[in-house]
């Protein structure tokens, strides 16, 4: 019978990671290692139960006490009522499918993604992603005066047109119902690809109504964040008909879920991209093998692996703007954890 148990880790940022919600310096974590009980010195996978606080639907009082009654048993807990549990529990024993990214033999392209600073910062951000490279970036807003942001983006597209640079944005739902329309006419001046959650999760008719009159595609992130069942995520997909949706298997139900948007939005001529969610290096990879049987031709959304100090030991590998698998190389964890069955 196969049973686990579970560690907390503390991943430390190397710089303030700040979006319009919230600047964090820490993220904590939690990796679990699924053995047979006969044989409890064997691993037989390893996940990340990544809850993301303050912004997870998971976030409770008592997670770490559901997250002992998913370890009792494993094989439950792939149809937990917690995303972060399922995608920890489903990336430990799940076997991904083979791929050309899991071969080492292709990359995942990816944005260059321009954290939150004050003008000087992201300015200095944006030129360092494209000393490396990056042919897509990807800006979060919100966090500085729009106009000062309005000011970047015209300096970006003053040295690179459309063609030759894509520009994602982020807006974490810092617009309003009332501002939202006239702050996307303002953007469109700069050959925006695509904008995330311009308003706040949960206000429907206002994001349907935006995605109607929006000059700039619309893409859902928060909105998507929960689990529901495939008849209610299509009943939201359909009621606010997004240019985009934006896949965090951690927070929006896991692999399994995932991958339900993802026929809907096949069935409705939408658009989708997948990114990550400040997992540790160990959930990014379960992230890239996921999308490496995928081969989406799109850059996808992921993390690099180099946003913290104290990060796992890990196969990936940044090459240019691809995130690679490294097929000789291992995850590992550090010794010193401590697991609780």
């Amino acid at each position: 019978m196969k049973k686990a148990s579970w560690c907390r880790y503390s991943l430390r940022f190397k710089f303030e990671a700040r979006t319009s919600r919230q600047t964090m310096t820490v993220k904590d974590t939690y990796f679990i290692r699924v053995f047979d009980a006969d044989a409890p010195g064997v691993t037989l996978g390893l996940g990340e139960c990544a809850l993301f606080k303050g912004l997870s639907a998971d976030d409770l009082p008592d997670y770490e006490a559901r997250l002992s009654e998913a370890c009792a048993d494993p094989e439950r807990a792939l149809s937990s009522p917690y995303s972060s549990i399922r995608f920890g529990f489903e990336s430990a024993l799940c076997r991904p499918h083979p791929s050309p990214w899991l071969a080492g033999e292709e990359g995942i392209a990816i944005n260059g993604l321009i954290w939150m600073g004050d003008k000087a910062l992201m300015r200095k951000r944006i030129a360092e992603k494209l000393d490396a490279g990056f042919s897509v970036l990807k800006m979060k807003i919100g966090g500085i005066k729009f106009d000062d942001e309005l000011e970047l983006l015209a300096e970006v597209r003053r040295n690179f047109s459309a063609r030759d640079l894509e520009i994602r944005l982020d807006a974490n739902g810092s617009f309003t119902p009332e501002n939202a329309l006239g702050r996307l006419q303002r953007l469109a001046a700069y050959d925006v690809h695509s904008l995330e959650q311009p308003v706040k999760a949960g206000q429907i008719d206002a994001m349907a109504r935006l995605c109607r009159t929006s000059p700039i595609a619309l893409a859902l992130d928060e909105e998507l964040i929960g689990l529901r069942t495939p008849a209610e995520s299509r009943e939201l997909i359909e009621a606010i008909m997004p240019q985009y949706i934006i896949l965090k298997p951690s927070l929006c139900g896991g692999f399994a879920a995932s991958d339900e948007y993802i026929r809907i939005a096949s069935d409705l001529g939408i658009g989708w991209w997948a990114t990550s969610a400040l997992e540790s290096n160990l959930g990014l990879g379960a992230i890239g093998a996921w999308l490496g049987a995928k081969r989406p031709s799109m850059p996808q959304g992921l993390g690099t692996g180099a946003l913290y100090y104290n990060n796992v030991e890990s196969p990936l590998e940044l090459r240019g703007s691809a995130l690679w698998n490294n097929p000789g190389g291992h995850y590992k964890l550090p010794d010193d954890l401590k697991w609780t069955n």
